[in-house]
Formats: C-alpha cells, structure tokens, sequence
C-alpha cells in the first residue's frame, strides 16, 4: 500500500531541502543554536551570578574561578555574558514583533485600502525615514529613560517602516490577482482576504525581512546601553557590558572586559545575517544571468 504525500509535507521539504543544502545558512543556524543555547543554559554553566561581587577580585584577569575574568566592581564577566545574551536576545525579537505588528497591519492598510490610506501611511513612513535611526532614538530614550522596554517600544517604533512599505509593495502586486477578485466576487471580506489570500502569498520576502530586523536589532539595543541610554545596570546585556570599554586603560590592558561581549554581537549578528542570507536565496530565488549576457546587454 502506497502512502500519498500531502501538498503541505512536499512543500516543506521542497523549502528545507536547499535550506539544509545551503552552507552559509548552515553555518549561521549553527552559530546561532549554540549562542542560545549558551544564553538559555546560564544558571547550569557558570557557578556565579550576574550580580555578585568579588572585592577580592576587581579587574582580574581570566583564571579558574573566573574563566573571562572579572569587572570594575568584581562582578563575573562570563556569568554577565551568558545573562545579558538573554536580555539582548529577548529585547531584540521583542522589538522586531512589535514593529512587524505595526509594519504588517499599516503595510496591509496602505497597499490593500489604497487611495487616502495608502497616502496618509506613506507620508508618516517618509517622515520618519526622513530623520537618521539613532537621532530620533537617542531623543526618545533621553525624554523615557533607560530600560529594556524602552528599548523595545523605541526600536518597534522606529523601525516598522520598512516592513511597512514592503508589505504595501507586495500587496499592490497581488491585489489584482484573479484569486482576489474571484473572492471579491463571492463576497470575502477585506480583512480575510489580506489574511488568508494576500499575506500567505507574501511571506518569503516578509520572512527574510523580519529575520534581517533581529540583527539590525540587537545592534541597535547594544548601541543604546553603549551610551547609557538602554538596559540600565545591574541588568546585564552585551550592550552596556561593551561600556566598561569606554577608557583607553581597558582597551589597552583589560582585554577581557570588551573582546567578550563585543565577539559574541559580531557572531550573533553574523548568524542571523547568514541564515537571512539562505532564506533569500530558497524563498526569493533569482535566475543566474550568464556573463555573456551582461556584456551584451
């Protein structure tokens, strides 16, 4: 007796098939377990809490107690690094869901509903791209204040517009389709058919979009606690762990205070951008255009 594959099976080995084929993908979903699961397993890995301090050992260099030394106020660097890879972790994919909800549903207005909605969307979109990202971002944390979920409504706020006009292109180009029509014709609401027809036929760019946003947001949460302006201490993140590097006697001599924190958002924003990379190439492919064609043309 034969087994028949259903439609939802083969389509999910058509897409994870050259995804597991693909070695930048490979190396950044890798890269990007291990960093979690280094984060998620703090409390079992480190004998030391994030919070503690050692006035016996201020600023010591890496040894057996403390495997990536210690900080200003004795505090255990490598317990602080696994704890603040969960903080800049959750602030980031906190932040990237809060501006797809408001990127998606204004992207879905604007590109669906078109006329005076399309416009009024668009115009606040320009606004906003208008002015530099940490311009507007510094203001906002200077006027709220420094905290985790200031970071995150700041970045959601700050970021949607992208997205936004993504989800609008890709909805001008789909909303004349005969499917919608044909639902149009049946009576199928608006909203069921942004859902149901729409979205689900928009989904490979909004994937890798989405994806790129958590890296653009862990960036843009370390660099905000690099000034001051993001998750206070004692809360540790790789942000404010990168500001104890602010003086020229650590960078010079106390290597283990910023090397650390500084590696592991170079590699997380690395694996993230890898994984971005292959989900472009499977869920957006682009024919290959021949050398000859490129000078013939």
């Amino acid at each position: 007796m034969m087994l028949e594959l259903k439609p939802f099976g083969r389509a999910r080995r058509i897409i994870f098939s050259p995804l597991l084929a693909d070695r930048y993908f490979l190396v950044g979903l890798i890269l990007l377990l291990a960093l979690t699961a280094l984060a998620l397993l703090a409390p079992w890995l480190t004998a030391h809490s994030p919070d503690d301090m050692d006035l016996y050992a201020i600023e010591a260099p890496p040894d057996a107690d403390h495997l990536l030394g210690t900080d200003e106020i004795g505090r255990d660097v490598f317990s602080r690094l696994l704890y603040g890879g969960r903080v800049s972790i959750l602030v980031a994919l906190a932040a990237v869901f809060f501006q797809a909800v408001i990127g998606v549903s204004l992207g879905c207005i604007a590109g669906y509903k078109r006329g005076l909605a399309d416009t009024l969307v668009m115009r606040v979109t320009d606004i906003i791209m208008c002015f530099p990202f940490y311009a507007l971002a510094i203001t906002l944390a200077a006027i709220l204040g420094a905290s985790s979920w200031n970071v995150i409504l700041i970045i959601g706020v700050l970021h949607w517009t992208g997205i936004a006009r993504l989800v609008r292109a890709e909805l001008l180009s789909l909303r004349e389709s005969g499917y919608v029509q044909a639902a149009r014709a049946m009576g199928v609401g608006g909203i069921t058919i942004v859902f149901r027809h729409l979205l689900r036929n928009a989904y490979a760019p909004l994937i890798v979009n989405l994806t790129l946003a958590v890296a653009n947001a862990i960036l843009s949460e370390a660099a905000l606690s690099f000034i001051g302006l993001g998750v206070k201490q004692p809360q540790p993140s790789w942000g404010n762990m990168l500001a104890a590097a602010q003086s020229i006697r650590v960078i010079d001599y106390e290597w283990w205070l910023w090397i650390p924190p500084g590696l592991t958002i170079v590699l997380m924003v690395l694996a993230i951008n890898f994984i971005g990379e292959g989900l472009s190439r499977v869920l957006n492919p682009r024919p290959a255009i021949p050398v000859k064609d490129i000078y013939t043309h």
